[in-house]
This record gives structure tokens, C-alpha cells and sequence, in this order.
């Protein structure tokens, strides 16, 4: 089997990915970072991310699955001292498969028939440069509301646990083919109003963002990237087709995961 290991910039994990690729390469594992079958991620959420949008073109052939090196990370099945157990695990045994939903965004440029593509495996979130967002929001074709406030967040399912939940989404088992739009800071009085709560949509809603203002510059967040956009026509995002694959060589139910990482069990 061919691996790639992806890190984070600190020394702790740079030993753990140096590690596992001696020992792998000792297990006759072959180390391909050009098409790589399973890709491992050593850091934190981020340094997840990095490592899904390195291999994004390679969705239908390529796992991942990660070892967290800070704080309980939501992506890593994994903690440092399990990397021995994790190693054998891979050159031993083959994994199993789940897939998870993505997003797929498309920004439309004004008079242009061309358009800027991309995946996201949590959320794109626009914002505006310079004042209010001013959007119109239609969903399947049909116009749904005009939002005012400081931006909007479209989430996958496994991305609702993120930035979503941050602002007061609705948390989603990434089972469902669904997306999720969240508002940030509204403005609603008489003049103005908003759904005012999250909505989930199917996989064959899809929605669209239409700016009101032509001259307003955006900034556009796929993931942890932000780009400054202006010119836009429509911002248009769906459930995608691809999906993303992750390695399991054990059961991590998504609910314990949810509670490991956002609930202690102390008690006062």
C-alpha cells in the first residue's frame, strides 16, 4: 500500500511523522506523496484540512485518517501514544471505508460564464470587506429571503461541529446528505427580517447567494482559506457528488466523538 503523512510545524509532530514512516517502510509500505492510498494527517484539525485539500483530486482513491498531537482534535481518531498500535494496524490489517458528505461551491462571476470551483469538507462563510453583507438567498430557484448582517456560513454535516456550531448551528450526523446555512449577527426589526434560525437542506436543494450590491468586496473562507472576491454575480453551493473517504481501523462512534470533544464529565 502506498502512504503520504502530512504534519504540522512543530517538532512533536514532525518526530511522530518521521516515525511512522521508518517503521511503515520497514512493514514494506511504500511512501508516495504523488498517489498516495492512504493519507495520514499528524497535528491538529487544520493540519487535517491541509491534508484533504493537498489530495482533493484524488477523493475516489486516496483515505485519510489522523493523529492528533494537541488538543483532542475532532478529525483525529488517534492520540500519540496509540501511534504503535496505529502502525500495526495499517501495515496488518485493511481498513474500512466511511464516507462523509462535502460541499461544493461555485462563485460566478458578473458577466462570465466561467466560475470559480471548490470543495470544502466543513464550511465556506462569506463576509464582507468593508460593512453589512446584503444577500439574497434563494433556494432551489425560488427566492427566499434578503439577509443583512455580518455574513452567512454553509456547513457540511461533518463540518456542523465547527464554525457552524460556533454560531449557533444545528449539529449533524455526516450520515445525511444535507447542508446547513447559519446566520451571523442578523439584522432583523421592521424593516428588515430573517429566517432568523438554521436551515438544512437536501442534497437536491440547492442554494444560492446573490450579492445586492455589486461594488461590495467579499471575503470568501473555504475551510481555513480566505480569499477577497468582488465582481461576484452568485455564489451557489450543494451537496457534492465526491465524497471524502476515512480510514477506520476501529469504531469511533460520531456522537462519542461529538462528546469527547465538546462535553467533560466532571460533575460539581
Amino acid at each position: 500500500m502506498r502512504f503520504a503523512i502530512l504534519s504540522r510545524d512543530d517538532n512533536k509532530s514532525e518526530v511522530i511523522k518521521a516515525r511512522m514512516k521508518q517503521y511503515l517502510n520497514d512493514f514494506s509500505l511504500e511512501y508516495d506523496e504523488e498517489k498516495p492510498e492512504l493519507v495520514i494527517s499528524v497535528g491538529g484539525d487544520g493540519t487535517f484540512l491541509e491534508a484533504f485539500h493537498t489530495y482533493r483530486h484524488r477523493l475516489q482513491d486516496t483515505a485519510f485518517i489522523g493523529v492528533h498531537t494537541g488538543h483532542l482534535g475532532f478529525y483525529a481518531d488517534w492520540v500519540p501514544e496509540e501511534v504503535e498500535k496505529l502502525i500495526i494496524e495499517i501495515a496488518k490489517k485493511p481498513f474500512e471505508v466511511v464516507e462523509y458528505p462535502l460541499l461544493d461551491v461555485k462563485i460566478h462571476p458578473i458577466g462570465d460564464e466561467s466560475y470559480t470551483s471548490f470543495l470544502a469538507l466543513n464550511e465556506v462563510s462569506v463576509k464582507c470587506a468593508d460593512g453589512t453583507v446584503a444577500m439574497d438567498v434563494h433556494i432551489k430557484g425560488a427566492h427566499f429571503e434578503r439577509f443583512r448582517g455580518d455574513g452567512l456560513c454553509v456547513s457540511t454535516p461533518s463540518g456542523s461541529t465547527a464554525y457552524n456550531k460556533a454560531l449557533g448551528g444545528a449539529i449533524l450526523h455526516p450520515s445525511l446528505n444535507a447542508l446547513q446555512i447559519t446566520e451571523m449577527a442578523s439584522i432583523n426589526n421592521r424593516v428588515y427580517r430573517t429566517i432568523g434560525s438554521p436551515l438544512i437542506l437536501p442534497k437536491h436543494h440547492i442554494c444560492e447567494l446573490l450579492p445586492i450590491y455589486h461594488n461590495r468586496k467579499f471575503m470568501i473562507t473555504v475551510d481555513h482559506r480566505t480569499e477577497e472576491y468582488d465582481n461576484i454575480d452568485r455564489i451557489e453551493c450543494r451537496v457534492s457528488d465526491e465524497k471524502i473517504r476515512f480510514a477506520r481501523f476501529r469504531a469511533f462512534p460520531f456522537w462519542k466523538r461529538v462528546h469527547d470533544s465538546f462535553i467533560s464529565d466532571e460533575t460539581t
